[in-house]
């Protein structure tokens, strides 16, 4: 086990230090570190790595809240003034049209899917991960403006789609059971303890930091460290009172950014360590969660993956966007950059460690078949796409939309390509 670990490691040295060059051949980390825990993992793999079922879940857990938090905190409100309308389209219409519409074909086409199960699946593969498009994320033949879109839009949904995966979950635990509907409303009671927890606690450290830092009480660079362990503790502590701490991470986040008044580089630690954690979760879903679920992979799992990355994505964003301004060639090119990441693999972790196996084989391996297949798609079409795009673009005019300002930069080394530097992109330019 030290050997496999110290392989890792090394293997992570390697990726800082040639992500870029591996970049223009297409090999983004996600790609990278899958195929690593597949080689690393039970099923091919050559080295056997098992982690036990407390590794996975702590790992996932931590992870997710750190992204929470983080993609949350980066946001300006100000910032994304300018272009609010479409953001709300995409966020409170298409979102949840897209987890209506999978639910209802996962219901369809998926054998002994129960409705809370179907939820689940749907609501798991709803948000979006820009890194996997990561090539796409810094062209500068795309537009500046939409390439803040999908990328505004892939760091929130993550955060709105949770409760519909926790009420899911909760729901599916409970299934066939006397305790279904005390388990759906303990979970109404959880996500309500965190969203209210989740707002104060932001709120008060965000006060709390901006008083510091006023004094001269806090320097940045151990602020930064103290931010890491505040987006841990929103996490533990919602738990540890009753409430959801996946929720509570990312409404603190949303609260601590709103009022926090430090410089953005205070997140950068927290940035940083989300970004090594993503890359091991990448390495799981490889080494655990694929080689899971390729055993029970069935034709509709896989037909259901094709559905959910077109039809189920495409369909709900173009009905957001009509009478936005947005021509057709930027809504297709929004509705196909929708690749399932990060998020989606910690839910089907979740869901293996959370569910008695024959729930979890009946859902997991369609998150993970989904993810697989958006991981390679979206990663060979990124950087061929956009530069279609960037063609018709160029010919045509930029869509219509408001001032573009970076606010959300890709998660860094999932991406595995250069981050725009934040100056770079005030006036719209990479």
């Amino acid at each position: 086990m030290d050997g496999t670990f110290s392989l890792i490691l090394l293997l992570l040295f390697l990726w800082g230090l040639y992500s870029q060059r591996l970049a223009r051949v297409e090999l983004t980390a996600p790609v990278a570190f899958v195929l690593l825990g597949l080689l690393l993992g039970e099923g091919i793999g050559v080295l056997h790595l098992a982690p036990s079922p407390g590794t996975v879940r702590t790992l996932a857990e931590v992870t997710l809240a750190w992204v929470l938090f983080t993609d949350a905190a980066r946001l300006s409100f100000r910032a994304l003034r300018p272009e609010l309308g479409l953001y709300v389209r995409l966020l409170l219409l298409g979102l949840p049209m897209c987890i209506g519409l999978g639910t209802l074909l996962a219901m369809g086409l998926l054998p002994g899917v129960s409705g809370w199960a179907a939820l689940y699946v749907a609501a798991a593969l709803a948000p979006t991960d820009a890194a996997l498009g990561a090539t796409m994320m810094v062209n500068p033949v795309v537009p500046a403006r939409i390439r803040r879109l999908i990328n505004v839009e892939s760091g929130l949904n993550d955060g709105i789609a949770t409760p519909f995966v926790v009420l899911a979950l909760a729901g599916v635990a409970a299934a066939g059971s006397t305790s279904d509907t005390h388990a759906s409303g303990s979970a109404l009671v959880e996500l309500t303890i965190g969203l209210a927890y989740g707002t104060v606690l932001g709120l008060t450290a965000g006060w709390l930091l901006r008083s510091a830092l006023r004094r001269g009480w806090a320097t940045e660079d151990v602020a930064g460290a103290g931010v890491l362990a505040l987006a841990l503790l929103s996490y533990t502590s919602a738990t540890a009172i009753g409430g959801n701490g996946f929720v509570a991470a990312f409404v603190a986040g949303l609260a601590f950014g709103s009022t926090h008044g430090a410089p953005r580089r205070v997140l950068l630690f927290v940035e940083q360590s989300a970004s090594l954690s993503s890359v091991l979760v990448w390495l799981l879903f490889g080494a655990v969660l694929v080689p899971a679920a390729v055993h029970h992979l069935t034709w509709q799992a896989v037909l259901y993956a094709a559905l959910s990355l077109t039809v189920v994505r495409m369909v709900p964003v173009a009905l957001s966007l009509t009478g936005s301004g947005l021509d057709r060639k930027t809504v297709l090119f929004v509705g196909w950059f929708g690749p399932r990441g990060l998020a989606s693999v910690i839910f089907g972790l979740l869901a293996v460690e959370e569910l008695e196996p024959p729930a979890a084989r009946t859902m997991v391996p369609v998150v993970a078949c989904t993810v697989l297949l958006s991981v390679f798609a979206h990663g060979i079409a990124s950087t061929p796409l956009a530069q279609r795009y960037g063609r018709a673009t160029a010919v045509t005019g930029p869509p219509p939309v408001g001032p573009a300002v970076n606010d959300l930069p890709i998660r860094g080394m999932v991406a595995g390509a250069t981050k725009p530097h934040r100056h770079d992109m005030r006036d719209g330019h990479v």
